[in-house]
């Protein structure tokens, strides 16, 4: 299966829905507009909001400030800093080489 071009498909079969809806006459404004469409979206964009506060806020700052950030992009940015400045990264000089096949050395 190819993944690839997914965004565009999606903008393709957006703008196909939107066009089946034209030709039966079912306007998306009207749709939208409506006070039930509106307080259904509501509803469920409040209980979203507090489900991800209540239950995955808490993990995904975890995740993203020890994980993402203190192991990952200050690793990264350092190495970066390395190779900016010619040396080898942290990688390179932890792991170990056979003689003869480095041919830096």
């Amino acid at each position: 299966m190819n993944n690839q071009g997914g965004f565009i498909k999606t903008i393709v079969l957006i703008i196909v829905i939107i066009l089946i809806l034209g030709y039966f006459d079912i306007s998306v404004r009207s749709i939208v507009e409506k006070e039930s469409v509106r307080d259904n979206f509501s509803y469920v964009w409040n209980h979203l909001k507090s489900f991800w506060y209540k239950y995955l806020a808490g993990p995904a700052d975890y995740f993203w400030n020890d994980f993402v950030v203190d192991l990952l992009w200050e690793s990264f940015i350092e190495n970066l800093e390395r190779i900016k400045g010619g040396q080898d990264t942290t990688l390179m000089e932890a792991s170990p080489w056979v003689p003869g096949s480095n041919p830096n050395n």
